[in-house]
């Protein structure tokens, strides 16, 4: 019982980790951390705990490192890493964690498109599942118009007494609304990270070394980010971590997300496959709500809600669809199973 439930429980501890960076990297932007600096600072700290995991891990399994895979992967450092993150956390600067949480959402939906435009998916239109995945697409892309551009009245659900906060600037005016950029940068941070989903799946089959590959990527994010950073902040007490949160939140990102979240992850991927883990997803959206309401005093508002529960509405129907159609895959693999296993038994 307790080896079953491990990965769920993993999958929730994920979904907490997550859920916590979002809150820290928010009070450390808030208190004037620039969101290139936060994020270079990621890089550098995932890469100190990623590369020797990599190195300890694969030692002695690693396939030679060629051209085109290398090439492969500063493309996936490029848009899985760097582009992916800078445009996350300055969306989150510019928005709230609870839509920045939310939005992410559309990541199945975006890679559906971009899986059927590249040719690596069939959209299948004719089959319930294929109609079920591009309908979750335009609810999940409904939802988050919805979320980005209407507001409506507060919910009102009061208060939290408690209150934490490095600064009093907000990204919101008196009556809440949101910069329009902020939402629309998580959602063109979506769109890279389907983009890293599409090569990555290319150069997963030629380089069977994730870990190794990994921690090369975090290597070249880690130069790619740090000059981003360098640009766009050039004087250098503003890379100080000298305030306690700014330090926090860079190592917290870096070591427990980008590090050991990972890892935890592909580990339940290993087991439960990717489906399994895509299902957490909006637990993470209701965490960071109840966080950011509770610690931030972040107020909830009716655009908010409606869009993101259309948002959590398409990300089932396409994983609803995903699923139906690997289903005879894995109906396949288990009768191969099964023959296989009946004929040592009578050898």
């Amino acid at each position: 019982m307790v080896h079953n439930l491990l990965p769920s429980l993993i999958m929730v501890l994920v979904q907490f980790e997550f859920a916590g960076m979002n809150i820290f990297s928010k009070l450390a932007m808030d208190s004037g951390m620039n969101p290139f600096i936060h994020v270079a600072y990621r890089q550098i700290f995932a890469c100190i705990v990623l590369a020797p995991l990599a190195y300890f891990i694969e030692r002695g399994k690693r396939p030679p490192m060629t051209l085109p895979i290398f090439f492969q992967v500063f493309l996936c450092s490029i848009f899985g890493l760097t582009l992916n993150q800078i445009t996350y956390y300055v969306g989150l600067k510019n928005s709230t964690p609870t839509i920045a949480c939310a939005l992410s959402n559309l990541l199945p939906a975006i890679t559906f498109v971009l899986a059927v435009l590249c040719k690596q998916e069939n959209a299948k239109l004719k089959t319930l599942a294929g109609q079920a995945k591009l309908i979750g697409t335009f609810v999940g892309v409904g939802g988050a118009m919805l979320l980005s551009l209407y507001h409506g009245p507060k919910i009102p659900i009061g208060q939290s007494r408690i209150h934490i906060t490095t600064s009093a600037n907000t990204n919101t005016n008196d009556h809440g609304q949101v910069s329009l950029i902020g939402p629309l940068l998580v959602i063109i941070s979506s769109v890279t990270w389907a983009i890293w989903f599409i090569i990555q799946a290319k150069m997963s089959t030629n380089n069977p070394a994730p870990y190794s590959t990994s921690a090369l990527m975090m290597m070249m994010a880690t130069v790619e980010c740090s000059i981003f950073g360098v640009i766009m902040e050039p004087h250098l007490e503003a890379w100080s971590l000298s305030l306690p949160i700014r330090a926090f939140a860079s190592i917290y990102a870096g070591v427990v997300c980008s590090g050991i979240g990972v890892c935890m992850m592909s580990w339940c991927i290993d087991r439960r496959g990717p489906l399994f883990v895509s299902v957490f997803s909006p637990l993470l959206l209701v965490i960071v709500a109840a966080l950011s309401w509770g610690f931030l005093r972040e107020k909830l508002y009716l655009g908010t809600v409606l869009g993101s529960i259309l948002i959590v509405m398409g990300l089932y129907c396409v994983l609803w669809g995903k699923s139906k159609e690997t289903e005879p895959l894995q109906q396949q693999q288990h009768h191969k199973l099964q023959d296989l296993k009946e004929d040592m038994e009578m050898q």
